[in-house]
């Protein structure tokens, strides 16, 4: 019996497949389509938009309880020049009062030194206002007294600057006065006063709002 030669061995080789490296069978696989989203994921990432701000919108700075709760107004120039003061005023209706960090008193060396509530006929410190109906509020005129303040040189009549009821006001201040030159606008208000609606409206139209009183003292 007569057997091929080792050329024949060789051809068959040759021709035989080779089984090819895993590497190359998955780069010849043709690449699977990524799954797409589902609509509850993309409600969940709209959601998560809304509710997680972009960090690269952020202030620098968070904003303070005044800039979150309150809407500013200013009177310039209450009834005398110089008189600069603030009105905080809520979302339930409540006005803070206060010294304006324009207020002439500022100027004046040393800052203010000490604050009087016994101003016309009655200590404004002596009011207390009880129960949700606020018994015992006195209704105070925008031109109202409500405090004096003092400094090394000259003392400054602080007015209610709204129509309203006052509600208390800051005793605080008859110890530790300098509140009014280090945190005026937070701890050193001067007094809180509920204006009705209407009184409120009307005057509404005589204030300034933040951008109006920063321009006018240019400030910006």
């Amino acid at each position: 019996m007569e057997h091929g030669g080792t050329d024949d061995v060789q051809t068959t080789v040759r021709n035989t497949p080779q089984p090819q490296p895993p590497e190359e069978q998955q780069q010849q696989q043709p690449a699977q389509p990524l799954p797409r989203p589902s609509q509850e994921d993309e409600q969940d990432e709209e959601l998560r938009r809304l509710l997680v701000p972009d960090v690269r919108d952020l202030p620098l700075s968070p904003p303070s309880a005044v800039d979150t709760n309150f809407v500013s107004y200013f009177v310039p120039d209450f009834m005398k020049q110089g008189h600069d003061q603030y009105v905080y005023r809520h979302a339930n209706g409540l006005c803070v009062i206060g010294l304006a960090s324009t207020h002439i008193a500022f100027k004046d060396s040393g800052g203010i030194t000490a604050v009087d509530f016994n101003v016309g006929k009655s200590d404004r410190s002596s009011f207390k206002v009880t129960g949700k109906r606020k018994k015992n509020a006195q209704f105070f005129e925008p031109n109202s007294a409500l405090c004096k303040v003092v400094t090394k040189d000259a003392s400054y009549i602080v007015r209610c600057s709204v129509k309203g009821s006052l509600l208390e006001v800051n005793d605080r201040l008859m110890k530790q006065p300098e509140l009014l030159n280090t945190v005026a606008h937070r701890e050193g208000y001067i007094a809180i006063v509920m204006p009705k609606p209407a009184d409120w409206l009307k005057v509404k139209e005589s204030l300034l709002s933040l951008e109006e009183y920063k321009r006018l003292r240019e400030m910006l």
